[in-house]
C-alpha cells in the first residue's frame, strides 16, 4: 500500500547542500513541499549558494542527525538519502565504510523502525569495468567488481540491503550514471565533464579530450551514459509519489554518447565554433578507464516511468545557457 506523502509532514534530504540534494530541495519547494529536513556538513562556504532561497524547516549537521531524531521525534514521511563520500580518488576505504556503508545502514534501520519509505543513492560505479553489463538485476550484485573504494562501498551497501529481512514500506536504490547540471560548482575535480569542458572553453577557447588507448575506439569516441539532473529530479519525485516495486534501479538516460558529442554540444550552447584537441590519458588511470557505460533502464520503465529524457544536446544547452553562462543556481 502506498504511503502517501503529505505537504505538512517532513521529508529528509541527506547530502542536501550537495549537487543533486540541493537541486532536489528546490524541486520539492516548487511542488509545494517546504517542510524539509536538510542534513549535510554545512561548514563548506563553496556550497552555501546551493541552498540560497530554498525553503526548509531544519538544517542539521550530518554527525548530529541521529541524536536530533532521537530528541525531536519528527513525523517523517519520506527520506531521500543522497549524502555520501563521492570522491573516487579517496583511497582510504575506512572513510567510505563509515560514511557510505555504516551511516546508510543507520538511515535504513531508522526507516524500518518508523515505517518510512526511502530512496537512496547507489552508483553506476558498482558495475566496475562493465564485464557483467549494466543491468540492474539483483542477482548480479554479489558478482560485481567495482574499480575503486567508492564503488566498492556503494556495492557493499546494495548487497547488505538485499540481505535484509526487515524493509521500509518502500525502498529504491538508484544507480546514478554520469549526472551533470546546475549546483555542481563546488565539486572541483569531481564535477561533470560538461562543467569542465565549459570552463576550459571559457579560459582557453578549446577543449582537451583523452586520446583512446584501445584500437576499437577512436579518440574522443569513448562512450558514457550522461543524464541531466532535471531527469534525476523527475524520477526521484515520481518514485516518492508512486512507490512502485522496491528495488535497485538504474538511473541514466539509457543511451551512451561520446565525449566528442558532449564537447560539440558544449561549444554549441556557448555559440562558439568547436576546437577539440586530444591529450594522452594519464597512465595511472588507463587500466581502470571505462570505455563504455550505458544504463539499461527497462526496469524503471516497466515500473511505470514514462517521461522522455533530455537528449545530451537538450540537457547541455539548458545547462550552459541558463546556468553556466549566468552563474545561476537551480
Amino acid at each position: 500500500m502506498n504511503h502517501t506523502v503529505s505537504k505538512n509532514n517532513s521529508i529528509v534530504i541527506t547530502g542536501a547542500a550537495g549537487f543533486i540534494g540541493s537541486c532536489l530541495a528546490s524541486f520539492l519547494n516548487s511542488r509545494g513541499f517546504e517542510n524539509l529536513i536538510l542534513v549535510d556538513e554545512f561548514e563548506r562556504n563553496d556550497k552555501l549558494n546551493n541552498l540560497l532561497n530554498k525553503k526548509y524547516a531544519h538544517k542539521i549537521e550530518r554527525d548530529l542527525f541521529f541524536e536530533w531524531l532521537h530528541q525531536n521525534k519528527p513525523d517523517i514521511d519520506f527520506v531521500f538519502h543522497l549524502g555520501a563520500r563521492t570522491d573516487t580518488t579517496e583511497f582510504d576505504y575506512a572513510v567510505h565504510q563509515r560514511l557510505n556503508v555504516e551511516y546508510s545502514q543507520d538511515i535504513w534501520n531508522y526507516c524500518v523502525l518508523h515505517n518510512t519509505p526511502i530512496v537512496y543513492a547507489s552508483s553506476a560505479a558498482t558495475y566496475g569495468s562493465g564485464v557483467l553489463g549494466y543491468k540492474d538485476d539483483h542477482d548480479i550484485v554479489n558478482k560485481l567488481e567495482p574499480l575503486n573504494p567508492y564503488g566498492i562501498s556503494k556495492n557493499e551497501f546494495d548487497k547488505w540491503v538485499l540481505r535484509q529481512h526487515s524493509e521500509p514500506p518502500f525502498w529504491a536504490g538508484l544507480k546514478f550514471f554520469n549526472v551533470y547540471g546546475p549546483n555542481e560548482y563546488h565539486k572541483g575535480r569531481m564535477a561533470s565533464v560538461v562543467f569542465h569542458a565549459f570552463n576550459q572553453v571559457k579560459q582557453k577557447g578549446y577543449v582537451n579530450l583523452f586520446k583512446s588507448h584501445r584500437p576499437d575506439y577512436k579518440d574522443g569516441e569513448q562512450l558514457r551514459d550522461f543524464v541531466y539532473v532535471k531527469d534525476v529530479l523527475n524520477i526521484c519525485y515520481w518514485l516518492m509519489e508512486n512507490q512502485p516495486d522496491s528495488a535497485l534501479y538504474n538511473l541514466g538516460a539509457g543511451k551512451a554518447r561520446s565525449f566528442y558529442d558532449l564537447a560539440l554540444a558544449t561549444f554549441a550552447g556557448m555559440g562558439i565554433p568547436p576546437d577539440i584537441r586530444f591529450i594522452d590519458m594519464p597512465e595511472d588511470i588507463r587500466d581502470k578507464y571505462q570505455y563504455f557505460t550505458e544504463a539499461n533502464i527497462t526496469k524503471l520503465k516497466k515500473a511505470g516511468y514514462t517521461n522522455t529524457f533530455y537528449s545530451l544536446e537538450e540537457g547541455i544547452d539548458d545547462y550552459v545557457k541558463n546556468y553556466l553562462i549566468t552563474g545561476n543556481y537551480y
